[in-house]
C-alpha cells in the first residue's frame, strides 16, 4: 500500500468505517425497539447498557482496523476539530465529510436490510432523537458536552506522540460507550453527525418517523465540543502538537 496512503483510499477507509459504525451501532438499538414492540418489554438500563457496548466494540474495531489508513476519524465534528488545531489538512476535510457522511447512509441502508422494513416502522433504524423533556438548547449543550469528553480523550489517546502506544483504540470505543450510558435518555447520544445524518436520510425514504429540525443540534452540539476540546488539549499540555506529526493524520497508526 501506498505510504502514506492517497485520500482517495483514506475516503475509502472512512466510507467503510463509519457504514460499519452505523450498521453495529444505531442498528442495535434499533433491534432493541422492535423486541421491545414485539414482547412489550419496557427499556431498561442494562438495554442501554448493551447498546453501549456494541458502539464501544464497533468503535475500537474499526480504529484498530482503518487507523493506520486514515486516523479512523468516522465523526465529521473529529475531523473538523483536528483541522481546527492543525492536526488536519483543510483542503481534505471536505473528502471525509463526503465520505463520512456517505457511509452513515449505507449503513443505515444495512440495518433495513437486517431487520426489515420493521427495523424503519418500529426501529427507526436507531435514529437520535431528542426527549420531549429536553429543549433544543439543552439538547445542543448535551450533544456538545459529550463530543467534548471524546475528543479530549482523540486527542490525549490518539494524537498526542507522548501517548502510551496500542492503547487508543480500547480507550476510545470504552469511553464511547460510558457516554452512551449516561446521555442515552435526553438527546440519543449521537455525538457523530454521520451516525445521525444515515438514519434520518434513509427513515426520511422509507416512512420512519423523523424530525429534521432537531438535526441541528446534532451538527451544532458536536461541532462546538469537539472543536472545544481540541483547544483545550492543546491548553492545558502547552505543546505545539501543530509541529509533531499527529498519529491521526494521513494514516499514522492508531495502535
Amino acid at each position: 500500500m501506498d505510504y502514506p496512503p492517497s485520500l482517495w483510499k483514506r475516503s475509502i477507509a472512512e466510507f467503510i468505517g463509519t457504514a460499519l459504525l452505523v450498521l453495529i451501532g444505531p442498528g442495535t438499538a434499533a433491534f432493541k425497539a422492535v423486541i421491545s414492540a414485539q414482547t412489550n418489554y419496557p427499556t431498561t438500563l442494562a438495554d442501554i447498557g448493551v447498546i453501549s457496548l456494541a458502539f464501544a466494540i464497533i468503535v475500537a474495531a474499526m480504529i484498530y482496523t482503518f487507523g493506520h489508513i486514515s486516523g479512523c476519524h468516522i465523526n465529521p465534528a473529529v475531523t473538523i476539530g483536528l483541522a481546527a488545531v492543525k492536526q488536519f489538512s483543510w483542503s481534505e476535510v471536505p473528502a471525509y465529510l463526503v465520505a463520512q457522511l456517505a457511509g452513515g447512509v449505507l449503513g443505515a441502508f444495512g440495518i433495513m436490510v437486517v431487520l426489515g422494513l420493521d427495523g424503519v416502522t418500529i426501529g427507526n433504524l436507531g435514529a437520535t432523537v431528542l426527549a420531549p423533556t429536553t429543549g433544543y438548547i439543552q439538547g445542543i449543550a448535551i450533544e456538545a458536552v459529550e463530543t467534548f469528553i471524546l475528543m479530549i480523550v482523540i486527542m490525549g489517546t490518539a494524537v498526542d506522540p507522548r501517548a502510551p502506544k496500542g492503547f487508543a483504540g480500547l480507550t476510545i470505543g470504552l469511553t464511547v460507550g460510558g457516554i452512551i450510558m449516561m446521555t442515552a435518555g435526553p438527546t440519543g447520544s449521537s455525538f457523530n453527525p454521520a451516525r445521525t445524518f444515515g438514519p434520518y436520510v434513509v427513515n426520511s425514504l422509507f416512512g420512519g418517523s423523523i424530525h429534521w429540525q432537531e438535526f441541528p443540534v446534532y451538527v451544532v452540539g458536536p461541532l462546538m465540543g469537539a472543536i472545544a476540546a481540541a483547544f483545550t488539549y492543546h491548553v492545558l499540555t502547552r505543546s505545539n502538537l501543530a509541529s509533531t506529526p499527529s498519529k491521526m493524520e494521513k494514516g499514522k497508526a492508531l495502535n
